[in-house]
């Protein structure tokens, strides 16, 4: 046998040994990447909705002011809060899912008075806004599901052996999912006036 081949097939099955956790790394960073895109696109779907609504809610002369104010505000805020998917870290998506929990606490806010406002409640385009918001929030849900189980599925590659070290030496790292909102786990006081 020559030589010459032992060290060829050695390098041969290093590259082998390398790549596969590689590729896999790759595969997944990606699979979590394009989930986070995914959640970026709900939240879209859910700021075109809330323009429409703003607008509808404008028609109600005598509507709360101050109300749509906080909307119109904390959509702008969430629209301004911007996220590189490639280089995702835990600050980043506390930022962006603080800025999106104001949107959601101004809406609820708006939808609450909204019921004192029996014209809009009976308004069609109102009605057909409100269902899709109640869609998109179950959409942003479950696309967030997902982004978690994919940065979960990377996490879990990465730290594996073999592929924690090419993880170290192709600088592969960890990525942070959603975590719930401070006071998610309690559950709120409902309090009925009569």
């Amino acid at each position: 046998m020559k030589k010459w081949l032992i060290p060829i097939g050695i390098i041969v099955v290093l590259v082998i040994l390398i790549a596969s956790p590689y590729n896999s790394l790759v595969d997944k960073q990606e699979d979590a990447e394009k989930a986070w895109n995914n959640v970026e696109n709900s939240y879209q779907r859910r700021n075109d909705l809330i323009g429409n609504l703003v607008k509808t809610v404008e028609g109600a002369a005598d509507f709360e002011r101050g109300t749509l104010t906080d909307v119109i505000e904390a959509r702008a805020k969430a629209t301004s809060v911007n996220v590189d998917a490639s280089n995702l870290n835990a600050a980043q998506i506390q930022q962006y899912q603080e800025a999106q929990q104001g949107v959601t606490s101004a809406l609820s806010r708006l939808l609450v008075t909204v019921e004192r406002y029996p014209e809009l409640k009976a308004n069609q385009n109102f009605l057909q806004l409100q269902s899709q918001l109640e869609g998109t929030e179950n959409r942003i849900n479950v696309t967030r599901d997902r982004y978690n189980e994919a940065v979960a599925n990377y996490e879990k590659t990465r730290r594996k052996f073999p592929s924690n070290i090419t993880a170290a030496l192709f600088g592969f790292d960890d990525m942070e999912g959603f975590e719930a909102d401070a006071g998610a786990e309690d559950a709120p006081d409902v309090e009925f006036d009569f």
